[in-house]
């Protein structure tokens, strides 16, 4: 009984500690409605050479409907080709148990904006764009980590495997990308 009490006791630090909480950015009411958003989380990175790309989330409700905001950064010293969101645009979430969530641009048409870092020698081409979730989806999400995701440009699509564990090289901080729905779409329904 001993060893059960010691183990108990052992472990629920842990799981106290492992929890993810809601901490969000932004909390606002006014007459418009409600917004509250978490803050952006590391989904992608990728540096190669003289370019580099992120894909950050960031969870929000907008008067009671959870949205997934997606903003998309490259950086490089050669040409980069425009990526861009339209009413087409889409991002496919492909879990682990095989399922595929998708989730639909609710934006206006944006193609980002392009930063010259003339310090850095090199550009740097920010988009952000706004996704819903169709109904029904949440609880895939909820119960089965991320395999792939998936973006559907205007022009192009853009494959993105998920990590269980991300230590980015940007924020200098671990992630958890396969399991972010799980750990935080609580926050947001």
């Amino acid at each position: 009984m001993k060893r059960i009490l010691a183990a108990f006791l052992f472990l629920l630090p842990i799981a106290v500690f492992a929890q993810n909480d809601c901490t969000y950015t932004q909390n606002a009411t006014d007459s418009l409605g409600t917004y509250k958003s978490l803050k952006e989380y590391v989904m992608h990175e990728r540096n190669f050479g003289s370019s580099s790309a992120y894909l950050f989330f960031s969870l929000a409700q907008d008067n009671g409907t959870p949205v997934v905001n997606v903003q998309y950064i490259q950086k490089s010293s050669d040409f980069m080709k425009a990526a861009c969101f339209d009413k087409s645009s889409k991002i496919y979430l492909q879990l682990d148990n095989g399922k595929i969530v998708t989730l639909l641009h609710a934006g206006p048409e944006a193609c980002g904006t392009m930063i010259p870092l003339p310090e850095e020698g090199k550009n740097t081409r920010v988009l952000t764009g706004s996704f819903v979730f169709l109904k029904g989806n949440f609880e895939d999400l909820e119960a089965s980590p991320l395999n792939i995701v998936r973006i559907k440009f205007t022009t192009e699509t853009l494959d993105f495997p998920m990590k269980k564990v991300l230590v980015s090289e940007l924020t200098k901080e671990a992630y958890g990308p396969s399991s972010y729905f799980i750990d935080y779409l609580k926050c947001v329904k």
